[in-house]
């Protein structure tokens, strides 16, 4: 037996002699191999139940588990019963096709999973061996799932750490199950050994990592943070002005990151225009603030945005993607009405409790009570459960639907718990316009949506009606108030200020609208396995978020303020790999949006859209590509927003907004038709140049404000104003010059 394991060992004693074994400690649990506890984890460790083996929905070579071994009583049935029974040998334990397969002594397509006399062929040995006895009702049960350290700063030369995990169960006995679980790193570059150790590789690129760690129902995760060497290191960072300062630089400081500098008046007030309106500042904006000596002018600045009109419809646009403010299901009206009360709601700094309230509460007619329109576009109760926990809640449920989830907690009767409050969502359709007959999904005409009075949801495994039940525990209905409605019943919840998930959720997309990205990414994705970058500064903004009302202004505000907004996009020696603790801005992509109206507004031509007056901003369309009138012909601008990613609006969902860099965009700013139009337009920026004789040192100096928020330089305009001056045609010249601005990353980047 020298080549076993010590735990080998003592669990080949534990099965000889039926005694509890005492080590370091830990109290191992007597007897066979409990298929629960014991078998089950063996499945999970060596791969077997993963969705790319037997756990796909159609299993693999004629043997299906459940997928991560959610279905333990399933799986003993398959195993013991059913085909899978034929792949046990319980008088030739050795001759089982359950270890031939895996050890690789037959073929295997799944490849070798373990080796002989390691703990996990032992466990299925001896279970066979014995028998394969199923747990007995009094059999303990796992209660509780640790794993040390929870959370551990590796400081060079240090590199590595081993995780420990032990299991606590319903008897009082722990075990230490480091050979049971099954250990994941969140960062590709961080691997982790399958006996949970932890090693970082020898680069500044990667400074941090989560562990999880699975064993059966249960998942915790370990936080893992590296500093390399950085002998001589100094922290240096702006002082603080608020908590996110303060939680942000703490941080840095800890992993040995300086943060930027504080950007200049330039980049901060084109970045703020930017993020607060999807607008760029006008020549005038622009160089009165940059000149301007005025002390607190910053702070001046994003309060006077933060009550502007511009910033009313920058927010109603964001909500009206999240939404799904469309014509096709919608139509025209309900475009109209529902978009109107999105930008009442951003204008009155309505309470986002309040606001999503309203949404799931509603009910009425969906011309006259505009938060209906929510339901009009989530047509089964499926679609409305997976869209409110994604969008107010932040949990993507999806995968609970056939099964339970398998990189969080939520359970098949969660999901169907959940989806029972919107079960007995009704609609009445008073007329139906719709031009394509063959099309279901359009509607033109005025539905009502009320609540019926029957309807439950089953769980389609067990075939059980579920309770209702809210994400994370809690029955939806107590005792005596069956009878409520239940959108109600959900709509107080959703407002209450208990609910720090949805608070959480919120803050967290607050902060992604202007830095990019969430402190949890994808910022509708909240489980353990997905930890915060900073957990610290998410439970002071949520925070803060609560103590301000739930209104997104005072939010905003603290943000923008802040020196971590303000931070430069120059890096430094120490923070140049960093993409997730905040240290610099990382300079991204302007919008769709941003992109077409800074273009328009530069050169003072306006773009066209289907359904809209002339001089309609793309920020301020209610409607997606037609604007609510889908069967006109798309025109210029619809078009050019298409292809740069706004999103068709069929998704509950930031991650439909497409932010990829394709050639065809890149084609289009070349020399597509929008570029040209707006160039070229009648009464545009280069023509009024023309007509009123101006200078092109004045030309310059003006069209270099408007359309980078800054003085032109010397070098700059010396070169410019020769090649203009000794072109023969001076508007061909003009227009060269413009077109290398639009195209330039200075133009084109939020920074």
């Amino acid at each position: 037996m020298g080549h076993l394991s010590m735990r080998s060992v003592i669990l080949a004693l534990v099965i000889a002699t039926g005694e509890i074994v005492a080590c370091s400690g830990v109290r191992v649990a007597a007897g066979d191999p409990s298929f629960r506890n014991d078998v089950m984890a063996v499945l999970s460790r060596s791969g077997c139940s993963l969705g790319t083996c037997h756990g796909n929905q159609n299993g693999k070579g004629g043997l299906k588990l459940s997928l991560r071994g959610q279905d333990p009583d399933g799986d003993f049935l398959t195993l013991t019963r059913s085909l899978g029974a034929r792949r046990v040998n319980v008088q030739s334990p050795d001759e089982s096709l359950l270890l031939l397969k895996p050890l690789m002594a037959v073929p295997h397509e799944g490849g070798q999973r373990f080796r002989r006399g390691s703990t996990e062929h032992e466990v299925l040995r001896a279970w066979i061996a014995a028998g394969m006895p199923a747990d007995k009702e009094s059999a303990p049960r796992l209660v509780r799932l640790v794993v040390e350290p929870e959370s551990v700063t590796l400081y060079a030369p240090q590199s590595a750490v081993q995780l420990r995990a032990r299991a606590e169960y319903s008897d009082g006995t722990i075990r230490d199950v480091g050979e049971r679980v099954v250990f994941e790193s969140s960062n590709p570059s961080v691997p982790v050994t399958s006996a949970g150790e932890v090693q970082f590789p020898d680069s500044r690129s990667a400074r941090q990592t989560s562990v999880t760690v699975r064993y059966l129902s249960q998942q915790v995760v370990s936080r893992v943070d590296y500093v390399p060497s950085s002998e001589g290191f100094e922290f240096s960072a702006p002082a603080p002005v608020n908590g996110i300062d303060e939680l942000v630089f703490a941080r840095l400081q800890r992993l040995r990151i300086n943060p930027a500098e504080v950007c200049d008046d330039v980049t901060f007030v084109r970045r703020v225009y930017l993020d607060v309106t999807g607008l760029l500042p006008t020549a005038a904006q622009a160089r009165e603030f940059v000149e301007s000596r005025e002390e607190n002018k910053r702070s001046v600045l994003i309060d006077r945005l933060l009550e502007s009109e511009e910033y009313v419809d920058f927010q109603s646009l964001r909500w009206a993607d999240l939404l799904r403010v469309e014509d096709k299901t919608l139509d025209a009206k309900g475009v109209e009405v529902f978009y109107q009360w999105i930008r009442e709601s951003v204008s009155a700094d309505k309470p986002l409790n309040q606001f999503a309230a309203e949404l799931v509460g509603a009910r009425g007619s969906t011309y006259s009570e505009p938060p209906t329109n929510f339901y009009r576009a989530l047509r089964t109760p499926e679609e409305r459960a997976e869209a409110a926990a994604q969008l107010f809640l932040g949990v993507r449920l999806q995968c609970a639907r056939c099964h339970n989830h398998p990189f969080d907690h939520w359970t098949q009767d969660d999901y169907y718990g959940w989806t029972g409050f919107f079960a007995r969502v009704g609609y009445k359709i008073l007329e139906n316009r719709r031009r394509d007959t063959n099309d279901t999904h359009e509607f033109d005409g005025e539905q009502i949506v009320y609540m019926q009075s029957k309807g439950d949801v089953k769980n389609p495994t067990t075939g059980r009606v579920v309770e209702l039940r809210f994400p994370g525990g809690g029955s939806g209905l107590e005792a005596g108030v069956a009878d409520r409605d239940r959108l109600q019943v959900l709509a107080e919840w959703m407002a209450g200020p208990d609910n720090l998930r949805f608070a959480s959720t919120q803050a967290n997309r607050i902060w992604a609208q202007v830095y990019g990205q969430g402190i949890v990414d994808p910022i509708d994705d909240f489980r353990a396995t997905n930890p915060a970058s900073n957990p610290e500064l998410l439970e002071w903004m949520t925070r803060e978020f609560v103590a301000g009302g739930y209104r997104v202004r005072p939010l905003l505000r603290l943000i923008l303020n802040s020196r971590t907004w303000q931070l430069s996009s120059q890096s430094n020696e120490t923070n140049a790999e960093d993409t997730t603790l905040f240290s610099h801005v990382i300079p991204r992509r302007l919008t769709a949006e941003q992109m077409l109206d800074g273009m328009s507004q530069v050169l003072e031509t306006p773009v066209r859209y289907g359904g809209y007056p002339t001089g309609t901003r793309a920020v301020q369309l209610a409607g997606v590509r037609n604007g609510g009138h889908r069967y006109s012909r798309p025109e210029a601008g619809d078009r050019f927003l298409s292809l740069f990613g706004k999103p068709g609006r069929l998704l509950t969902c930031e991650c439909e907004r497409a932010a990829e860099t394709t050639l065809a965009q890149t084609m289009e700013m070349v020399g597509g038709s929008v570029v040209s139009e707006v160039m070229q337009g009648a009464g545009g920026r280069i023509e009024r140049a023309l007509r009123s004789g101006e200078t092109t040192e004045a030309f310059l100096e003006d069209f270099w404000w408007s359309a980078l928020s800054r003085r032109i330089s010397n070098e700059e305009l010396r070169g410019l104003r020769e090649y203009i001056e000794a072109s023969e045609d001076h508007r061909k010249a003009l227009e060269d010059v413009v077109w290398a601005v639009l195209n330039s990353n200075e133009f084109l980047l939020r920074r």
